[in-house]
């Protein structure tokens, strides 16, 4: 699936029959069959959880693709405290080992700049709407399993980019999770219909193909929605048939107070969450 990159405003108006004998040999058959079936769906689920994780260190404030700045300012701090508290005469093998590990250290340094260059671009820092709610609301017309798996992808977005805001649709049922402008004092249940309302005016159901809006200045009203300062925002529809690229399941957008707050590869790993959700 091919992904539009817009740098303008986005305005997109079986029950088996039952049997008269069934013998103890059978019941046991059925039974342990069902119950490998229960094991490998509980397997697949696990599977599913541990598919889409990414390496992080859990530290609030710690942005994990500075590690290699880090690491070269300890071992560089290592190298020169050793060198100058040496006692005697440095020989010459020591004075090559040390210069080469100065060099690897200012290489680890510069590391995080070289990847922002090489991209292209500097991803901006996110930063909480000063106006909006925090909100956490998700269809009561769902599973309770498909209901588990969506408030934990949402949270995993929410912690593993720079995105504020998350709202997934799955068949018409909604997952919204984050800062968003939405009114006050409504309960969930209207939250959830005001939500599903605004879904239809923007006409996100109706998105074929992946859209991706690294400097999004706002667009019309309907989009009133998105929390103020809104920079980035990533549309991945949900391809309902493999086969049938066209017909769609729903969408997983995602928004972020950051520009360019998406890269490459955080858009595939959006994707391949998105497709966890595929019907």
């Amino acid at each position: 699936m091919s992904i539009r990159i817009c740098n303008f405003p986005f305005n997109p108006s079986f029950a088996p029959q039952p049997r008269a004998h069934i013998s103890s040999r059978s019941t046991r058959i059925f039974a342990r069959t069902e119950n490998d079936s229960l094991q490998s769906k509980a397997s697949d689920q696990q599977q599913l959880n541990l598919s889409v994780l990414r390496f992080t260190f859990g530290i609030p404030g710690l942005d994990e693709s500075y590690l290699p700045r880090w690491l070269g300012y300890g071992f560089g701090s290592l190298l020169l405290l050793n060198h100058f508290s040496a006692s005697g005469p440095v020989s010459e093998p020591q004075l090559r080992s040390e210069a080469l590990g100065i060099s690897l250290a200012a290489f680890s340094v510069a590391l995080p700049y070289i990847g922002k260059f090489l991209k292209g671009s500097v991803v901006e820092q996110r930063t909480l709407p000063e106006e909006g709610e925090q909100v956490f609301v998700i269809s009561s017309n769902i599973g309770d399993s498909l209901k588990e798996d969506l408030a934990w992808a949402t949270y995993v977005l929410l912690r593993n980019t720079s995105t504020i805001a998350v709202l997934i649709s799955v068949q018409g049922e909604l997952c919204v999770r984050g800062y968003w402008n939405c009114p006050d004092q409504m309960s969930k249940a209207q939250l959830h219909d005001w939500f599903k309302k605004k879904v239809d005016e923007i006409g996100l159901a109706d998105v074929k193909e992946t859209l991706y809006f690294p400097q999004y200045e706002g667009s019309a009203a309907s989009w009133d929605i998105l929390p103020d300062g809104t920079r980035s925002l990533f549309v991945q529809p949900l391809v309902q048939d493999i086969n049938e690229p066209k017909k769609m399941d729903g969408f997983l957008l995602v928004a972020s107070t950051a520009g360019y707050a998406y890269s490459d590869k955080d858009r595939a790993w959006i994707g391949a969450m998105a497709d966890k959700f595929r019907g």
